[in-house]
């Protein structure tokens, strides 16, 4: 007799865009990954206490169009998590850093809630507009 378990599929859900909303050109502005309604946000669901491998792909640059770009930057404090034991996104379990893959444990409820926020630096000479680009996060069991 040969027995598996397989989990069940996992659910990864962008919950809030990271929003820097108006940008003064010359000035950077700091979106703080605590700060609710502003920082991105992500909600996982999966199998309790399950441990996963985490992985950002995160944008160089904001895009207006194929000419006008804006840099953006993620320090390694740029982003938390909370599975459940901290206190949300203000008092979160831990800060993590988003430039690298990251393993950690889905809650005992088979959730975790992450976070992220980042820098734009405009130029004083920033074409006027809606910047744009994605922020991608992948997440996977590890078998574990």
């Amino acid at each position: 007799q040969a027995t598996a378990t397989v989990l069940p599929s996992m659910s990864v859900t962008g919950t809030n865009d990271l929003m820097f909303e108006t940008v003064m050109p010359g000035t950077p502005k700091t979106v703080d990954k605590a700060t609710i309604g502003r920082a991105g946000a992500f909600e996982i669901t999966g199998y309790n206490s399950a441990e996963i491998s985490l992985d950002f792909t995160l944008p160089p640059e904001l895009l207006l169009d194929s000419t006008a770009t804006m840099p953006i930057s993620f320090s390694n404090t740029d982003a938390s998590y909370d599975d459940g034991t901290g206190g949300g996104q203000t008092a979160p379990v831990a800060v993590i850093n988003p430039n690298g893959p990251l393993t950690l444990r889905l809650g005992a409820g088979g959730q975790m809630f992450l976070w992220i926020g980042g820098t734009v630096d405009p130029a004083i000479t920033q074409t006027g507009g809606d910047y744009a680009a994605d922020i991608t996060l992948t997440v996977v069991y590890t078998g574990n």
